[in-house]
């Protein structure tokens, strides 16, 4: 027989495990609500480089994109520079994420649009675009991307770059200052 004391004692933490379980369902709710995406939607975790074809952010990239890509890390690493990708291909949701984010961040949709586009007018949804890392492999793409079609876009990006094939015979196009001044991306 259990004795009335210990009753009384199980009953006490009841309540103290149950509001630990409930604390931790509304944590884990919450992130999702917040958007919680994960590798799946496009995040690309830490120490991705473009031979990682098991990361949908690279995966996902454009084919021709992707070649380019590995092409200049091949020979960056000659120059003991590795290419990381920070990000790559976006999931519409990740996107749209990442813009709710900017807004934030910045206080506006204006200003929200020198860093992060839409998902329906995104490079990186289309899969067209990586940015690259850290500052001193995006250095060396910047300095030798145009062999390979690989162009900084944005000046106030220099880590994001898009394949250009005219680029190999006739050098980068000038840059945007930043992608609300580019036309691929507005409304």
């Amino acid at each position: 027989m259990i004795s009335s004391e210990r009753v009384r004692t199980t009953a006490r933490r009841v309540p103290g495990l149950l509001v630990s379980v409930f604390r931790r369902v509304r944590r884990i709710l919450s992130a999702e609500r917040r958007g919680a995406l994960g590798k799946e939607h496009g995040a690309v975790p830490r120490g991705t480089t473009v031979f990682d074809d098991g990361v949908p952010g690279v995966a996902n990239l454009d084919p021709a994109l992707l070649a380019a890509l590995r092409k200049a890390a091949k020979d960056a690493a000659d120059d003991g520079v590795e290419l990381f990708v920070n990000s790559g291909w976006r999931s519409p949701e990740y996107q749209t994420k990442l813009r709710r984010d900017a807004v934030s961040k910045y206080g506006s949709e204006e200003e929200a649009a020198r860093w992060v586009a839409t998902p329906e007018r995104s490079i990186h949804v289309a899969g067209r675009a990586a940015d690259i890392g850290p500052p001193a492999s995006a250095a060396w793409l910047s300095e030798h991307g145009a062999r390979y079609g690989l162009c900084q876009i944005y000046r106030n990006e220099p880590w994001h770059y898009e394949l250009r094939p005219e680029a190999i015979e006739h050098g980068c196009p000038p840059m945007y200052p930043d992608p609300s001044h580019d036309p691929r991306l507005r409304d």
